[in-house]
């Protein structure tokens, strides 16, 4: 294991600009920790780094099957999408199944994330509304739970509500410590996120890459999301994202999230591992180069890929090419 920190550099021509620090776990289920970097001790905030885990309430209850949903449906309550046509119609179809609307929605509204999305809203003069939070798909997943369990939808993003304790308690199960003891902040959303020691994190998803030590109920949601985020991929993001890319690209190896504020986790069933990383700063852009560096690290990453997402280029406005990310040799050589 190396105690040095993840470190990713940013070039402008032959100049180190910058560079982004954190820190990351590769652990198994049994919490036997396989690499390190920094200190994994350190709780941390998931934010949507871990909506694999919260799905996994949804896929137990029988609800998918209850309402005729399927992979497009489990894998967006695991997404941060970015608010294209297919996700927000798939929200509010779904809704609509389950006997709900946009309004049952306690995840607030932002505009889509691309700009061709934008547009079209503008020429049809349109508002965006709650469909199109990139949390939408997650909190569609809830409140189907809680109508499932027949709960008050009303206020299901509450720390007390069902729906929230179920997901403490599953959270506790996968990485083998009382979730409800973690101390809590309130995510962008709306719902609890839970400060998890980056070891707990790790090891929650590498109970889900290799559910053997899960009960019954537990492995097969988590081997059912899995299949779900590399058979809908685009469901967890969108056109050309990092996360919709490497989900595509490694069925049945990888299936990867990430969140907000640097955060990316990972599931790695054919090593039966689990990745949790953090940069320290925020920053998604280094986040995503971490990732794609620890899975090359570990030998899952398609060499069609590996330059592209482990090297990724920097340009300017008019598209020169003037610099790439990049871990740093005293991380990984």
């Amino acid at each position: 294991m190396s105690k040095s920190s993840v470190l990713i550099e940013v070039t402008r021509g032959p100049v180190v600009e910058s560079h982004h620090e954190g820190i990351a776990a590769v652990v198994k289920p049994d919490g036997m920790v396989v690499a390190a970097w920094g200190d994994i001790d350190q709780p941390v905030l998931p934010r949507s780094a871990n909506k694999p885990i919260q799905a996994m309430a949804f896929v137990e209850s029988g609800a998918v099957e209850r309402f005729g949903l399927g992979n497009e449906h489990i894998s967006l309550a695991c997404a941060s999408h970015l608010g294209e046509k297919r996700h927000v119609e798939t929200v509010r179809s779904w809704l609509k199944a389950v006997g709900l609307g946009e309004d049952d929605l306690e995840c607030g509204t932002h505009a889509p994330r691309l700009q061709h999305s934008i547009e079209a809203l503008v020429r049809e003069g349109k508002a965006p509304t709650p469909a199109f939070n990139n949390c939408s798909g997650k909190h569609s997943g809830m409140l189907t739970t809680a109508v499932q369990y027949g709960e008050p939808t009303e206020g299901y993003i509450k720390y007390d509500h069902p729906v929230q304790r179920r997901l403490r308690d599953v959270m506790s199960d996968l990485c083998g410590a009382d979730a409800n003891g973690f101390r809590h902040g309130t995510d962008g959303c709306g719902i609890p996120t839970l400060a998890t020691p980056l070891k707990l994190l790790a090891q929650a998803m590498a109970s889900m890459a290799d559910p053997s030590r899960l009960s019954n109920k537990h492995a097969e949601a988590a081997t059912r999301i899995r299949a779900a985020m590399n058979a809908e991929p685009f469901m967890m993001a969108g056109t050309g994202s990092f996360g919709t890319r490497l989900n595509e690209a490694l069925p049945g190896i990888a299936q990867v999230k990430g969140g907000a504020e640097g955060m990316f986790c990972g599931m790695l069933p054919t090593l039966g591992l689990g990745v949790a990383l953090k940069m320290r700063d925020g920053a998604g852009r280094a986040a995503e180069v971490a990732m794609a560096a620890v899975l090359g690290h570990l030998g899952v990453l398609p060499a069609s890929l590996r330059d592209e997402i482990v090297h990724p280029p920097v340009k300017n406005v008019v598209g020169l090419l003037v610099g790439e990310m990049r871990p740093a040799k005293s991380w990984l050589g």
